[in-house]
């Protein structure tokens, strides 16, 4: 991180609120490696201000969208989650990567939408036949939402 995001990021923490106007003179990778290093301070509600305002400033941005997407992710919001994954899958068209397939099928499994992901996995092992994330992914994928359910007897 350059030394003066690094010094923006550190205000961002001992102030606690984002300045969109000092943040927006940034790059997209600049502001990749400083939700990064907000995360790694444990500060996740200032890592998602800032995920946001990258995500307004640079909104085809394949890092802002990859790491905007693991941060939504990390706070269980499935729906947004799947939303910037599939903008990254489609941004990123032929040369999508197996780990945003990867990621994409699991947001969409935790989101109890187990056939889509399921769907997803089978287009990414046609793309890498070999792949073992790919392959232990839908291994490890329930075959449908049910299980999921309590049983009646917990009900």
């Amino acid at each position: 991180m350059q030394i003066e995001f690094q010094k923006a990021m550190e205000q961002l923490v001992k102030d606690q609120t984002l300045n969109l106007k000092e943040v927006s003179r940034f790059s997209a990778v600049d502001f990749r490696l400083g939700i990064q290093w907000l995360v790694s301070e444990d500060q996740p509600d200032l890592a998602q201000s800032l995920a946001d305002a990258g995500l307004a400033l640079f909104p085809l941005s394949e890092d802002i969208l990859a790491i905007a997407g693991l941060l939504a992710m990390t706070r269980q919001d499935w729906p947004l989650a799947i939303e910037l994954l599939q903008d990254l899958f489609s941004l990123q068209k032929d040369s999508v990567q197996p780990m945003t397939c990867q990621m994409l099928a699991r947001a969409l499994a935790c989101n109890l939408d187990i056939a889509e992901a399921h769907q997803v996995l089978d287009q990414a092992m046609k793309l890498w036949p070999n792949n073992r994330e790919l392959e232990e992914e839908k291994q490890a994928m329930p075959l449908n939402q049910d299980v999921f359910s309590a049983p009646a007897q917990f009900n």
